[in-house]
Order: structure tokens, then C-alpha cells, then sequence
């Protein structure tokens, strides 16, 4: 499937994009750096198969790539957590856009990538464990047209609904 790409100006036509026009406003070249990052093909594929794969949310399948872009990580390392939250936020919506425009629709659940580390008022709010250093949670999506896996979860109640019941064999009584 070819990429969809998305720029600032696409971003900001979104419904919800434009509800972050701070965000770009207040650091173009930052958002600049991170719509080129997700409009690339062989991203979108691993944010793809992140979900069908590996039963994760698809930022999982990128973030720590993002994260290693010093201009994203030079702003989370520097900036208030109110601000960071805001252009975390907005990657979400970069996110959305990309797995709505490759076919797939958002779940309503949240996945997990990483676990806060303890809040220090001087220091920047990242994570202590986990996938991630900077995001803690992303959007889960769903698609009837992607080939999915079942989780283990599911494989599980499978099993147990179809696992034969055991049945003791009784001593006759010659025995």
C-alpha cells in the first residue's frame, strides 16, 4: 500500500488537527520533522504490523525510532510536561490520520508503552520502564480488511472451550 502522506498544512485541515495548531505554530520545524517521519512508507508498514503482529498499539512499532530524532527528543528533554503532553497528543493524531487513511479505525483502547517514572517538578515527564521513554500510552486500531492474529488471550479461551473434559475411568468390580 502506498504511503499516505501527511503534511502541516493536511494536519491542520483534520478536525481534530487543527485543535492543535499550537502545537505546530509554537515549534514548525519540530512538527515538520515528525509529519516527514510518519509519511514514510516502510514506517507506516511497521506501525501496521505492529498491530497485526505484534498485538500492539502501531506507535509502538516506531517510537523508539522517533524518540531518537533529536528534535524530538530534544524537546521532550527540555520542555514543561504540560507542553510535551500537548505535542504527544498531537502525535497521536498524526498517528490516527495515517492508520485511518491505510483503512483501519480506532478501538477506543488505549496500549501501553511505557511506565511514568515518579514526577519530579524539575525534570521532564518520562518513563522509568518499558517500550518507550517519552510516551506512555498510544490508541489501539482494528481493521476487517487486515489479516489478524489472535492473541493469546483469545487462543486461550479457545482451548478451554474446547478442550475435552476428562473423564476418569471407574475400577470395575473385578478389580
Amino acid at each position: 500500500m502506498p504511503a499516505v502522506i501527511i503534511t502541516q498544512e493536511s494536519f491542520l485541515k483534520d478536525p481534530q488537527g487543527k485543535t492543535f495548531s499550537d502545537v505546530v505554530q509554537k515549534s514548525p520545524e519540530l512538527f515538520e520533522a515528525v509529519v516527514k517521519f510518519f509519511s514514510d512508507e516502510n514506517r507506516q508498514r511497521r506501525m501496521e504490523e505492529s498491530e497485526i503482529h505484534h498485538d500492539r498499539a502501531p506507535l509502538a512499532g516506531v517510537v523508539r525510532e522517533l524518540e531518537s530524532l533529536k528534535e524530538v527528543n530534544g524537546f521532550l528533554s527540555t520542555v514543561h510536561p504540560r507542553r510535551s503532553m500537548r505535542f504527544r497528543q498531537s502525535v497521536g493524531v498524526v498517528v490516527r490520520i495515517i492508520m485511518e487513511g491505510r483503512g483501519w479505525d480506532k478501538t477506543g483502547r488505549k496500549g501501553s508503552l511505557g511506565v511514568r517514572a515518579e514526577s519530579q517538578a524539575s525534570l521532564p515527564a518520562h518513563n522509568s520502564g518499558g517500550l518507550s521513554f517519552w510516551f506512555s500510552r498510544a490508541e489501539r486500531y482494528k481493521s476487517a480488511d487486515k489479516s489478524k492474529f489472535e492473541n493469546v488471550k483469545e487462543r486461550s479461551e479457545k482451548i478451554v472451550k474446547t478442550k475435552p473434559r476428562s473423564t476418569k475411568k471407574s475400577k470395575s468390580p473385578s478389580q
